[in-house]
């Protein structure tokens, strides 16, 4: 379904380009005749919009405290996630404010003057609103159905947080709720799945309106836009790998050699799902015990994703440049943060990434239209940060084992991993 639907991506995208340009040559000398050619394009860009918005409440929700449902309460387990939260925290800044220095260097949507929906044309950034006190406050909801119901994922964040420790609190008479939240967490997945099957007629409406306004010069920024965002990721493998090597000394090299198939894998089929399996199988033998990996690394599945953040603040940024608003610094680091607490638990996610950006967007009142424009080359930069996300798992994996002076001397001839299923991944959060 990945292939046939990034097959379907490409042919969109081309052929959304052939429509838009051919409707410019035949209205382009009339800008109100091809605004509104355009928007009957973007329509189909739209719907997959709302489609989007109408999973994001539901599936922060279950998937978030699916998560925290599953991690116990053992002496042991608790110092282990502790060390292994602090480098995931460390990591998650490290990487959103790279992924905020680079997108302010390049400015890559800079004079793409993209023009708002008529739906959000009156919108702006409202600097006054987002002071640190009001920020604060509006983290803690007072009432889950209205948070759900206004999509304030940061809200929806905070109640789910409560009710997972609530539910390992209870223990044995919690865990028919936890099984059906993981109930509902597959479902969203699925439904997701159903949505994604859109973005192909989204990425045909969002280029075709584009090209149709703004002629194939647009294309131009596109490419600039991936060519600049790898070099970012560049830039983080970089540092990711130095910070291993503090820990791990020359044995980072040996790290390299052992996660550089699963790392392949994750970039060429975009799924770090994919990965998954050999990862554990390459870990094995670089010397993590199998009790510290089969926990790490899916608790770094839903919370270390160093490359998605990345492409968070430089897609939300991007497309604030493309549509001409000038966000000051305070803002900026204000998404940051957002984008800090926003972009966990929903790994599993299709185009998890997309999901976040949008609500960030909205929690910001920035153009989330935008986002079904930059869905055209989504799945190029999503081979990048994919890799990475699997390439920072691997490295906190091997500096948690190591910080806790377990790291086994390496052996070919350990004993095999058996292979895990994606459905598997979640039931994996805990230690044996």
């Amino acid at each position: 379904m990945s292939r046939r639907l990034t097959t379907l991506i490409v042919a969109g995208m081309v052929s959304g380009v052939c429509a838009g340009f051919a409707a410019n040559q035949i209205v382009g000398g009339s800008a109100e005749t091809a605004g509104q050619v355009a928007g009957y394009f973007h329509l189909l860009a739209d719907i997959f919009l709302h489609l989007i918005k109408m999973i994001i409440a539901p599936l922060v929700f279950s998937t978030l405290v699916a998560g925290v449902a599953h991690m116990g309460d053992s002496g042991a387990l608790g110092r282990i996630g502790g060390r292994a939260m602090a480098w995931f925290v460390i990591a998650s800044l490290i990487s959103l404010t790279l992924g905020l220095v680079f997108v302010n260097l390049f400015a890559p949507g800079e004079g793409l003057d993209l023009v708002r929906s008529a739906t959000n044309v009156d919108a702006a950034v409202n600097g006054s609103a987002l002071n640190l006190r009001d920020f604060v406050l509006h983290v803690f909801p007072t009432s889950m159905v209205g948070a759900m119901a206004d999509n304030s994922v940061l809200q929806i964040v905070v109640f789910s947080l409560f009710i997972g420790v609530g539910l390992t609190a209870l223990g044995e008479a919690g865990k028919p709720v936890v099984v059906l939240i993981e109930t509902m967490a597959q479902l969203m997945l699925k439904v997701t799945g159903y949505v994604m099957r859109v973005a192909p007629l989204a990425v045909f409406g969002a280029l075709a309106a584009a090209v149709t306004t703004e002629g194939l010069g647009v294309l131009r920024t596109l490419g600039t836009l991936v060519g600049e965002f790898y070099l970012a990721l560049m830039a983080l493998w970089v540092l990711l790998l130095a910070a291993g090597a503090l820990f791990l000394g020359k044995r980072i090299f040996s790290l390299i050699r052992h996660v550089r198939e699963p790392v392949l894998l994750a970039f060429s089929t975009a799924s770090s799902e994919a990965a998954y399996p050999k990862m554990l199988e390459q870990l094995d033998r670089f010397g993590v015990p199998r009790r510290i990996y089969s926990f790490i690394l899916p608790l770094g599945y839903s919370f270390n994703l160093d490359g998605s953040m990345m492409y968070a603040t430089f897609a939300t940024m991007f497309i604030a440049q493309a549509y001409g608003i000038d966000l000051p610094l305070m803002t900026q680091i204000t998404i940051l943060l957002v984008l800090m607490v926003t972009s966990k638990g929903i790994a599993a996610v299709p185009r998890a990434s997309l999901v976040v950006v949008a609500a960030t967007l909205a929690q910001f009142d920035l153009p989330v239209e935008g986002v079904a424009f930059i869905l055209a080359v989504d799945h190029f930069m999503d081979m990048g940060r994919t890799a990475t996300n699997v390439l920072g798992n691997a490295i906190a994996t091997s500096v948690i084992t190591q910080w806790e002076g377990l790291l086994a001397p390496e052996s070919e001839g350990e004993r095999p991993v058996p292979a895990v299923a994606e459905a598997d991944i979640a039931a994996k959060i805990a230690l044996p």
